[in-house]
């Protein structure tokens, strides 16, 4: 798969080196290394809000299960899929359509940054303007509600993946606590998943609690 944007093309692929499945993931799918996708480009999370859009498919939906009856009447499920990853996601527990597509896009976002590195990113890599301005003494200070809390995920675990998923090396690189490195990305359980999976592909332990 390539990626046809107007002013790049990346080739994908997974961690295998072959060109990756355009077939849809379902949110709840379990992360595996193969899933990985590499791209020479801009990583999407970096993108504003309208750009990310733009390279994205939204439909809206009607979904069964709690929340009332009124759920099921009116299309308020917001399903999107970024069209250059095909990687997807979707908000369906709100019952404002214009909720569940803010839900929706953070969703999105995150899992391009679990699922998405950027071959930009080296060992060698400087911490960018973004991380600096979220560090303090050591620490990265980010809630994972914030716009920019993808970003700085997706630079972590491009940084990590880049060393071979030595976390303790890329804390280190990146100037903070490899308990801190470690807090942020279990923030979220899908990455933490990722990580621990790319660890034992490497031949190293989980990361616990």
């Amino acid at each position: 798969m390539r990626w046809m944007g107007s002013r790049c093309t990346s080739t994908l692929r997974n961690r295998s080196g072959r060109s990756r499945s355009s077939e849809t993931k379902q949110l709840s799918d379990l992360p595996s290394a193969s899933d990985s996708i590499f791209i020479s480009g801009r990583h999407p999370v970096s993108l504003d809000e309208e750009q990310l859009v733009r390279q994205c498919e939204l439909k809206t939906g009607r979904v069964s299960g709690p929340g009332g009856q009124h759920r099921n009447r009116v299309e308020t499920a917001v399903f999107v899929t970024h069209n250059p990853t095909q990687v997807d996601a979707q908000g369906t527990e709100r019952r404002s359509q214009v909720e569940n597509r803010r839900v929706a896009i953070r969703r999105l976002r995150i899992r391009l940054a679990v699922l998405v590195r950027t071959l930009k990113v080296t060992a060698e890599h400087q911490p960018s303007a973004l991380w600096q301005s979220r560090r303090r003494n050591r620490k990265i200070q980010v809630s994972i509600d914030h716009w920019d809390f993808a970003v700085v995920l997706a630079e972590a675990l491009d940084l990590v993946t880049a060393l071979n998923f030595d976390v303790s090396a890329a804390a280190a690189t990146l100037g903070v606590s490899m308990s801190q490195l470690t807090r942020l990305i279990r923030q979220d359980k899908f990455a933490a998943a990722k990580l621990n999976e790319g660890r034992k592909s490497a031949g190293l332990g989980p990361l616990r609690d």
